[in-house]
């Protein structure tokens, strides 16, 4: 048997990357997952590569309704939530005196506002059966994983309104393992350091991605993935399957008495060892 068997996970941002990697881990030790991308057509051929029952919601998860639509997918296909991990983003790089109001609010709404819209959501379907089991005196642990960033807890020059939505995810957590540890749902951020993933990837021409037409540079400037092996005492970036494992364990049993915490998942990077 294994350990997160007949469990049903949202997974947001879930076609690639680090989303993906957590994506996969969950369902290969038997939850059922559900893949959310804003590229439909990536989520189900992602779906389709993972072992296990999947089912899918694509789109923009900033559009009105879409966290609900979202929320509603999986308790359609299963009757239940157990895990959210509320991953999806990307960044909007640049110097605060530069930046559009526009670029600030865009990512306060993909990393902050979706996720309390995703949680607000799945409140019922987490709660209400919480409230029976404590009635019979019985504990089932549901968990939230909400990601973070050194972005967020520590700064990040060049990311005023990346690191502001990813320190509101913080404040959100511990705020929510406070109304909901009563329920047993257990309510924890992952903050990740630099981890290979297209949105640390060279900042050049193809590194792109669609947003409502637009087109969004993706990566960073050459230099600075040039000093990961300065500032990471491991010497090296993490892979998106070392980063899904901090995931993992805050969705596993293993973490049940872990509660309105924030896991550095960084290699011991300088910036994230004081958090």
């Amino acid at each position: 048997m294994a350990v997160l068997d007949d469990k049903v996970a949202i997974v947001t941002g879930s076609a690639r990357g680090i989303g993906r990697a957590t994506a996969e881990l969950l369902s290969e030790h038997g939850a059922k997952v559900l893949v959310n991308d804003l590229d439909g057509d990536v989520a189900e051929q992602a779906a389709a590569e993972i072992a296990g029952e999947t089912v899918v919601y694509g789109g923009d998860l900033t559009a009105p309704g879409a966290c609900d639509e979202l929320v509603q997918t999986a308790i359609d296909a299963w009757g239940k939530i157990d895990i959210i991990v509320n991953n999806a983003g990307y960044t909007i790089d640049g110097a605060v005196h530069k930046m559009t109001d526009d670029a600030f609010q865009r990512m306060l709404d993909i990393h902050t506002v979706v996720p309390f819209r995703v949680l607000r959501a799945a409140a019922p379907h987490l709660r209400e059966p919480a409230k029976k089991e404590r009635e019979e005196g019985v504990e089932v642990f549901r968990k939230i994983v909400n990601v973070s960033s050194i972005s967020g807890t520590m700064g990040n020059a060049g990311q005023a309104n990346y690191a502001a939505g990813k320190a509101a995810v913080v404040g959100l957590t511990k705020t929510l393992a406070k109304e909901w540890g009563q329920f047993k749902i257990n309510v924890n951020a992952v903050a990740f350091g630099f981890i290979e993933t297209r949105l640390t990837a060279a900042k050049v021409e193809d590194n792109t991605m669609q947003i409502g037409g637009e087109t969004v540079q993706l990566g960073i400037p050459e230099q600075m993935r040039g000093v990961a092996s300065y500032v990471i005492p491991l010497g090296r970036p993490g892979t998106p399957q070392e980063a899904a494992g901090g995931v993992f364990f805050l969705c596993s049993p293993w973490s049940n008495y872990v509660h309105g915490q924030t896991l550095n998942v960084t290699g011991g990077q300088f910036t994230g060892m004081t958090t």
